[in-house]
């Protein structure tokens, strides 16, 4: 051991610098310890007098102003949202003068009469102001409305500069169609280089009022996060044109204008979930994450308050469990609790929301090792967190009633080091239950168990955790759909419900009480993972252990659709679900 500490000594007298500005950053780091010397002696006292838990917490720290000051010497640039600006209006879309005119058709809509003509009132009044050359041009485009497609056409003698048709297939009905709509408008404004946009439905008649309202609200949404682009660790920051956007046809009044400022709540909930799982691990460490959080309590702080644990609070609530993954990394973890209250008037449900927050998985002593195990994209381990703290930041703005909200994040690391759990290891949670580790990259689980337990123990009526917690699910539900377990039928109608309400896939899995036979353990209550087979069930078994029996609870496994392989980008997936169901149980 006191090879470690000299080892250590050496490499940061001795640690090479490629500029004199980082040379310069590493020594005012280094500089700011005073006690730099000290830790050093009192490393090796300890060594004599092994007294082995002062020597590593010390190493720890040094270890980590060490890395705040040289590990890629990486900032986010300072990047502003989309700012857009939507109205409500109701006119005639041949009189509309902007930019780009922006038309949603079905198959349906580009039925022709025998003259070749539309028969759709709203492009039939669009072509004959431009005298049969939309018509025209969209055959030679051979557009037909099928869904992906889309086309833009620039034409003279009309108010709108351009005019683009987009496909919703056979019809569009759903949330999420309407989603898609608002982001291939704002894909069209992006290439278009529009600062204004009007939309518009060829065919609106069949929708219901509701209908329209939250189609609205749908289209707006999907034309932020289509124009939002994530920039902040490119050399050159892009910034978005289109400024403002009317959609036209779907209502008019404070109605429509409440769901088009819902919409925009909501993207700018999504877009903060986003950034946080594409930072990489070297900038979002377990406590940058609690900052983000606390700066959304302080954002929003009469309806928000924050609490973060510290790594002594935590043993102090016996958070063995959680604290096992957290001990082999230099960043110390920390538990974040926010918690909404309503404005006025108290609170006739509490809600909890539990989301896994390992800001990097190596795996542990069991490391992510050969093709397919994903380790460079383990920053995304944190997207049950994101969910969740992203559902708080829309909260916040909504400020809904009735309803009290508790936010929960056991944020870590799973690191490698000689502190670190090992496989073998008993860890004991803080319900006094014991787990035997057989697997240190089944790691999730260990701080969720500790979390739901703390969630449970503020008194809430029901809880949904949220986690990347299994490649399991991603092998039975493909990368598009979140697997859902709970043992309540009435959780299951309510967040199924909101989750297509929100447009996000969900597919309810089973909870096999058999299968608890894997996981039980010769020496302690439980081992912390099972055999291959059913692998997102045994992890959802093991959960279990740890929610209060007067609890409703489900379990949410995105491993899959937190991430966006095409576009190489988070989805921001779960905050949209969580918010309708916090809203269902609102008396706003």
């Amino acid at each position: 051991m006191a090879a470690i500490a000299v080892s250590l000594a050496t490499s940061i007298l001795l640690t090479p610098s490629t500029s004199s500005s980082s040379s310069a950053l590493l020594f005012t780091k280094l500089r700011s310890h005073t006690n730099l010397n000290l830790s050093f002696k009192l490393g090796f006292v300890s060594l004599i007098n092994n007294n082995n838990y002062n020597y590593y917490n010390n190493q720890r720290r040094m270890a980590h102003s060490i890395a705040k000051a040289t590990l890629g010497l990486t900032l986010p640039n300072q990047t502003e949202p989309p700012q857009i600006t939507f109205a409500a209006k109701d006119i005639d879309v041949a009189e509309w003068k902007g930019d780009i005119l922006a038309v949603g058709v079905t198959e349906k809509d580009m039925a022709r009469d025998a003259n070749s003509k539309f028969e759709n009132p709203i492009l039939k009044k669009i072509d004959a102001q431009l005298s049969g050359l939309l018509a025209e041009a969209s055959s030679e485009e051979d557009f037909s409305g099928k869904t992906g497609q889309s086309t833009v056409l620039r034409f003279p003698g009309i108010g709108s500069k351009r005019v683009s048709l987009i496909g919703l297939g056979k019809s569009a009905s759903s949330p999420s169609a309407f989603h898609g709509f608002g982001e291939a408008v704002a894909a069209a404004a992006k290439s278009a280089q529009a600062t204004s946009a009007a939309i518009v439905l060829a065919s609106s008649e069949s929708l219901s009022n509701d209908s329209k309202l939250h189609s609205a609200s749908a289209i707006a949404s999907g034309a932020v996060l289509g124009v939002y682009e994530d920039s902040r660790y490119k050399s050159e920051s892009k910034k978005a044109v289109l400024k403002s956007v009317d959609i036209i046809g779907l209502g008019t009044g404070p109605e429509i204008e409440k769901k088009l400022t819902f919409g925009q709540h909501l993207s700018s909930a999504v877009i903060f979930g986003k950034e946080l799982v594409n930072s990489p691990a070297n900038v979002l460490t377990p406590g940058v994450l609690a900052e983000e959080a606390s700066k959304i309590a302080s954002t929003y702080s009469d309806v928000l308050s924050a609490t973060i644990l510290s790594e002594e609070q935590c043993k102090e609530l016996k958070m063995g469990s959680y604290l096992g993954v957290a001990a082999a990394s230099a960043n110390p973890p920390h538990f974040i609790h926010l918690c909404y209250k309503p404005p006025n008037g108290s609170a006739k449900v509490k809600l909890g929301l539990v989301g896994k927050g390992l800001t990097f998985d190596s795996g542990g002593y069991n490391i992510k090792t050969g093709p397919g195990c994903s380790i460079e994209m383990m920053k995304v381990d944190m997207g049950g967190s994101a969910a969740v703290l992203g559902a708080a930041k829309a909260l916040g703005q909504m400020k809904p009633s009735g309803v009290e909200v508790h936010f929960i994040v056991a944020a870590c690391e799973n690191m490698i080091s000689g502190t670190g759990m090992r496989p073998g290891d008993i860890l004991t949670a803080s319900n006094g239950k014991t787990i035997e580790v057989n697997n240190t990259d089944a790691e999730g689980r260990l701080t969720l168990a500790d979390a739901l337990v703390y969630a449970c123990n503020q008194g809430v009526d029901k809880v949904i955790d949220l986690a990347t917690l299994t490649g399991a699910c991603i092998v039975a539900l493909g990368p598009s759909i979140a697997g859902v377990f709970t043992p309540s039928d009435n959780m299951a109608k309510e967040v199924m419900a909101a989750a297509e309400a929100s447009g996000e896939k969900m597919w309810r899995l089973p909870i096999e009480d058999s299968y608890w036979d894997s996981m039980k353990s010769g020496v302690a209550d439980m081992v912390n993972t099972g055999g291959r087979q059913g692998g997102a069930i045994t992890a959802a078994l093991f959960l279990k252990q740890f929610v209060d029996e007067k609890v409703e609870w489900m379990h949410i496994d995105l491993a899959g659709p937190v991430w966006n392989e095409k576009k190489k980008a988070a989805t921001g997936f779960g905050i949209s679900t969580l918010v309708e169901w916090v809203l269902k149980h609102s008396s706003s």
